[in-house]
């Protein structure tokens, strides 16, 4: 009978990679390719991550981000299925807006913090990115917004 049972490996995080860059240097012998992969952790119940990496190849790039990303997990405060209050929080050269929004609204933000919020379990907020197309800079941005919200009393 114990045979029969056959024991999974659970995932504890989900993963989804944001960007996948490739990166060309120039040297005396050639050009010297790397690739960079910018990928983020969740486990839908309040925690997330987000990790940058690089490697000769694509695969290890993401095996090595997924690593950095679970080094810096956060913990984030949830009220119900939104964030507990407006949040706004400037990094580098981005802009993020984060606001509570009712039961049923969805997520109304774009870009990488669309997921990077699925990811974390909020599932309904709305929101603005400024001042940053870079998908980067925007993904670090909505970690520290995400990092200055208190938790609901």
């Amino acid at each position: 009978m114990a045979e029969e049972k056959v024991l999974k490996e659970e995932k504890k995080f989900e993963e989804e990679v944001l960007q996948v860059r490739r990166v060309s240097k120039k040297t005396p012998g050639g050009n010297y390719i790397t690739f960079s992969a910018l990928v983020v952790i969740g486990d839908r119940k309040g925690k997330v991550g987000v990790g940058l990496a690089k490697a000769t190849e694509v695969p290890p790039a993401i095996a090595k981000a997924v690593k950095q990303a679970e080094k810096t997990l956060i913990e984030v405060p949830l009220k119900g299925t939104t964030v507990p209050h407006d949040v706004f929080v400037k990094y580098k050269a981005a802009k993020v807006y984060l606001k509570p929004a009712p039961v049923g609204t969805g997520l109304k933000v774009g870009s990488v913090v669309r997921k990077i919020l699925e990811l974390a379990g909020v599932k309904d907020v709305s929101g603005k990115i400024i001042g940053s197309r870079n998908k980067i800079v925007n993904a670090y941005a909505m970690i520290e917004a995400l990092k200055s919200l208190k938790k609901p009393r």
